[in-house]
């Protein structure tokens, strides 16, 4: 065998021994994806998607509310349109209808969702997660625009039963203990 014969010998042994290391690391690669399956970071409100409707009450007085969250742009967002129709009343003789826009985004750095609400009136709200745990799922402000300054809002979502969910929409004055501001019990339409 002459000196190039060598080489070449050489050179093919490398070659498959690359491809074998090549091929093993790629079946690794693949039995790990298996074995370890990707968390669901948008299960816990997942259970939202949909529509829905639900009687409403509390400070504006008694009403309806009809609500859709559905994931968008590539499911990186939980979109919400939410109208809320108090007739008139003792408590609200003038009735009212609110309408608000929002979107829930997960914040990666913080391990939170995060809300974020566009109400009819202007104002909007900023708000943070609690840690998800079992149990209701519970959203604080981090900021409200166009508000009165020191004012908090909490909204608390409570699952009922597999197609039901209880909404608790709280507020609270500088320097004082959330309120309840109105109360929906909302059930998925068919």
């Amino acid at each position: 065998m002459n000196l190039r014969q060598c080489f070449d010998t050489i050179a093919i042994s490398q070659m498959t021994a690359a491809r074998s290391c090549s091929l093993a690391l790629l079946f690794c690669a693949v039995l790990a994806s298996q074995s370890s399956p990707v968390p669901d970071i948008w299960k816990p409100v997942r259970f939202l998607a949909g529509a829905w409707e639900g009687d409403v009450n509390g400070q504006p007085g008694s009403g309806q509310c009809v609500r859709e969250y559905r994931f968008v742009l590539n499911n990186r967002y939980l979109e919400i349109r939410s109208k809320s129709t108090y007739p008139a009343q003792p408590k609200n003789p003038k009735g009212e209808v609110h309408e608000e826009w929002g979107m829930i985004s997960y914040d990666r750095s913080r391990q939170v969702f995060v809300l974020r609400q566009f109400h009819v009136e202007g104002f909007v709200n900023q708000y943070v997660s609690e840690p998800v745990r079992e149990g209701p799922l519970r959203f604080t402000s981090e900021a409200i625009e166009n508000f009165r300054a020191g004012y908090r809002a909490r909204e608390t979502y409570t699952i009922t039963g597999p197609d039901s969910f209880v909404e608790r929409f709280e507020l609270a004055e500088p320097g004082k203990d959330f309120e309840l501001y109105s109360e929906t019990r909302f059930r998925r339409k068919r």
